[in-house]
């Protein structure tokens, strides 16, 4: 199958990898061509995902257009911030998407695939999700992923494509509760890496995962998500993985914070982009249209975005009335 990866950090080369294992024709597009002759020359993407070999098969192509000329299905594995402007050039394309990035748009309260049904409305569109961090399954470390989509033969048609012996797919027809799962969970691993960075231990960071997953699951039904879709690979697994694992940006970007580093001076430090940091302001906003109640969340907001102090957020996250489970 003619494939295209728009996208060329670590997590479109990981995949590029995967897809050129099972034999597919993989065109890998990136936004600094400069870049791509850096990974041409050297047959790694020692920027994103060091030590790990890029198949020479797999074609490397800095023109857009030209990248998603011939492709039978793409793949979008570009930042939130630009997803928009460059999808707006699938607004012809009739194929497959699969969506692989982790964001909601803060003007629009829409995620990945929700921008892809208006940017490119001919398109089989569906999300992968998952605990997947790049360099794990570059190294063909066992792990499982979810395919969403409204469309089951679609959702279908993207498992039997992205499974390998080491990349386990499994499908839902919950498209939007997989992509807000993946979305949300990274605002929480910002605030266990703020955990983190205060000193605090193992006790901390079970309970705030708990209690979380809670206001996760709370905000995603009240969006038209499905409950059970927050206990499953898109939500609990994927929190799990990025709060607690010394490979996730977004725990590390928290850590920071939890030592005293302004958020945007960090922010402006990484050269791949902590999702969590745009996501945490527009799940602020998502929850408040939705009268929704998410302390966590809306302390991170205010730690990231109003400059609250952070052990005062943790006093009042701490002090809230009580109540039961």
């Amino acid at each position: 199958m003619k494939l295209t990866i728009l996208g060329a950090g670590a997590w479109g080369t990981a995949l590029a990898r995967l897809l050129q294992q099972a034999r597919n024709e993989v065109t890998l597009w990136g936004h600094k061509p400069e870049w791509l002759d850096e990974i041409r020359q050297t047959g790694r993407n020692d920027r994103f995902l060091p030590g790990i070999e890029v198949p020479r098969e797999v074609a490397l192509e800095p023109d857009l257009a030209r990248a998603i000329a011939c492709a039978e299905c793409i793949v979008m594995a570009v930042p939130s911030q630009p997803y928009r402007e460059v999808a707006r050039h699938l607004a012809d394309y009739s194929g497959f998407i699969a969506s692989v990035t982790k964001g909601i748009e803060y003007d629009t309260g829409l995620t990945m695939c929700g921008i892809l049904a208006e940017t490119a409305p001919k398109a089989k569109c569906a999300a992968l999700s998952g605990p997947t961090f790049a360099i794990e399954v570059a190294r063909d470390i066992p792990t499982a992923i979810v395919a969403a989509s409204r469309d089951l033969v679609t959702a279908d048609k993207v498992q039997k494509l992205f499974n390998r012996p080491s990349f386990r797919v499994y499908t839902s027809s919950d498209l939007l509760g997989v992509e807000l799962g993946g979305a949300l969970k990274n605002v929480i691993a910002i605030a266990t890496g703020i955990g983190d960075g205060l000193g605090f231990g193992d006790n901390s960071k079970a309970a705030l995962v708990t209690r979380a997953i809670v206001e996760i699951r709370r905000l995603g039904v009240a969006c038209g998500a499905q409950a059970e879709t927050f206990t499953g690979l898109s939500g609990l697994g994927d929190l799990m993985v990025t709060c607690f694992s010394k490979h996730s940006r977004n725990r590390g970007f928290g850590e920071r914070v939890g030592r005293g580093e302004k958020p945007a001076d960090i922010a402006a430090s990484m050269l791949a982009v902590a999702e969590g940091y745009p996501t945490a302001r527009s799940a602020f906003r998502l929850a408040r249209n939705h009268h929704v109640g998410t302390p966590v969340i809306d302390e991170v907001h205010a730690m990231l975005y109003e400059g609250k102090d952070v052990a005062q957020a943790v006093r009042d996250l701490m002090s809230r009335d009580l109540k039961p489970e």
